[in-house]
């Protein structure tokens, strides 16, 4: 196993510092992993320009990349932009399970999909714990910025929604 193929099997253990229950790569923060003249190289995404836990993430990537004897860069490149079109389906299945509706997704069929949008509301956003349509936004910053609150109108539950980009 070559240099960057070790790095991606570390860097898949990562989680995101705001949602422990996904990694960077899950997310679509960590964009690439390169090596040029024996130095790796770890080009990072912020799923916005101002999100407070990119310095975290640069310094767990390098720590977890340390405790496994390999050094690196970490880039953070900002175009393209971060896309919630990047998160994998199994991401948005955790995310779901811990509590945080997922975005919309692009991927037509996709369980997500059908999960999360009714034939009676297409934009609804289906609660995480009781699945129904019948939401509301309370709020368009949740506990980050990159999420927004919401309350389900059945099971009365408030939840975050990560925001679609």
């Amino acid at each position: 196993m070559n240099a960057v193929e070790r790095a991606w099997d570390v860097l898949e253990a990562v989680p995101d510092p705001e949602i422990p229950v996904v990694s960077i790569r899950e997310l679509g923060i960590l964009r690439e992993v390169n090596e040029r003249e024996g130095v790796l190289e770890v080009v990072i995404t912020p799923t916005y320009s101002g999100c407070p836990a990119m310095g975290q993430i640069e310094d767990d990537v390098r720590a977890a990349l340390a405790a496994n004897a390999m050094d690196a860069t970490v880039v953070t490149r900002l175009a393209p932009a971060w896309t919630t079109d990047w998160i994998t389906l199994e991401a948005r299945d955790k995310l779901r399970a811990y509590g945080i509706a997922p975005p919309h997704t692009q991927a037509a069929g996709s369980t997500a999909l059908q999960f999360m949008r009714s034939a009676a509301r297409p934009d609804a956003v289906a609660c995480p714990r009781c699945g129904s349509a019948n939401t509301t936004e309370t709020s368009h910053f949740g506990s980050t910025a990159c999420k927004s609150l919401h309350r389900c109108l059945d099971c009365l539950e408030p939840f975050d929604h990560f925001k679609p980009y």
